[in-house]
């Protein structure tokens, strides 16, 4: 039986690097995209040319219509998905706390955190023994930052990351039982166009004195999707460069 993964924010970074290693596993991919249809859409043909099967999905994870048309898709050109990658989030552009505005914070918590969850529960609804499913994966992708805030510039960001840290760890004890793993990935920076800018403080702050790639993080979601981490549960896994 083929595996079908869903990654949100699949078009570019840490989201197509996903996509590549997953269709190489063999997996059937559904590499989800809010905006930049041209990005999804070379990516999906080059894994059909090679071989693989895969589709591109646009769905912005912030609205829950959106959402709910994705997996339905996914349920009819590929079939219930069996592994998902919250990865879709946004990063706005430096501010102090005092200069945010509510519309600024909302935004980045519903697509970074109210996302993730609406991704989540209908993944589980087709995972979940209970469900008459048979079990699956879901990793969320976290940031560095929810460790250490990111004071002056993106404390909403940090925030968001947090909170799907602590939603990682519940939802992994909430649905073990039914045969899903929840896990989670820390990346410090990388080399991607969401923190392109500040990739010259990395040899400052990170002992490898590098920034990572994406493909080093995509690495560790893919290990914690297949069986060689089928004891780990609620885990935050961290691809920090020693920070």
């Amino acid at each position: 039986m083929q595996e079908i993964i869903i990654v949100t924010g699949g078009s570019r970074g840490i989201g197509a690097a996903t996509v590549r290693k997953a269709a190489e596993r063999g997996y059937a991919v559904c590499i989800n995209y809010r905006s930049n249809h041209k990005a999804a859409e070379r990516l999906r043909d080059e894994i059909i040319r090679g071989g693989g099967k895969a589709i591109a999905v646009a769905a912005d994870v912030s609205v829950e219509e959106d959402v709910l048309r994705m997996f339905e898709i996914v349920d009819k050109q590929l079939g219930p998905v069996t592994a998902l990658v919250n990865n879709a989030a946004i990063l706005p552009k430096a501010k102090p706390v005092r200069e945010m505005t509510f519309d600024r914070v909302h935004e980045v918590f519903t697509t970074n955190v109210i996302g993730p969850f609406i991704c989540a529960r209908e993944a589980i609804k087709r995972m979940a023994k209970s469900c008459g499913g048979n079990g699956g994966r879901i990793v969320n992708v976290s940031s560095i930052v929810a460790k250490y805030g990111s004071p002056n510039e993106a404390n909403d960001y940090s925030g968001s990351k947090a909170a799907l840290e602590v939603l990682t760890i519940g939802l992994a004890r909430e649905v073990s039982a039914e045969g899903i793993r929840v896990n989670a990935v820390r990346p410090s920076m990388i080399h991607t166009d969401m923190v392109a800018h500040r990739l010259h403080r990395a040899k400052h702050v990170h002992p490898l004195q590098r920034p990572g790639t994406p493909e080093e993080v995509a690495n560790t979601i893919m290990w914690l999707l297949s069986e060689e981490a089928s004891y780990a549960a609620g885990a935050i896994v961290d691809v920090n460069g020693g920070r």
